[in-house]
């Protein structure tokens, strides 16, 4: 079974949290919707900045317990050359797998176009 090494980050790029998991997604979906579970409101990990997919279990924990000792420097080495300007990867992951993200205008109602009539004077 796969596994995913993964470095999380809030939105002021304060925090770098690294994580192991076998559901990249779900995880990401655990995250948004416990956002103080492991730090304060101001400091929501919400974007994913960084992951590897791996093989085997013993690998990834073997990857895990490296990365997690690595210093901010360190880490900041491994994100920059795959992610320079550190976006969320987590929509690309969503389109990858196949999953809709409903855009959330219109506060969940269905998207209507207003009707657009040409103006003749």
């Amino acid at each position: 079974m796969k596994r995913f090494v993964y470095i999380i980050t809030d939105r002021n790029r304060k925090n770098l949290h690294v994580g192991m998991c076998t559901d990249l997604l779900k995880t990401l979906k655990f995250y948004s919707d416990m956002p103080t579970l492991f730090f304060d409101s101001a400091q929501q990990l919400n974007r994913l900045v960084y992951f590897e997919e791996i093989n085997t279990e013993e690998q990834a924990m073997e990857r895990f317990k490296m990365v997690s000792t690595y210093t901010r420097p360190q880490k900041e080495r491994m994100i920059r050359p795959v992610n320079p300007d550190w976006v969320d990867l987590t929509p690309g992951l969503n389109y990858e797998s196949g999953v809709r993200v409903r855009p959330s205008a219109f506060n969940g109602r269905p998207s209507i176009q207003p009707l657009r009539r040409a103006l003749t004077f």
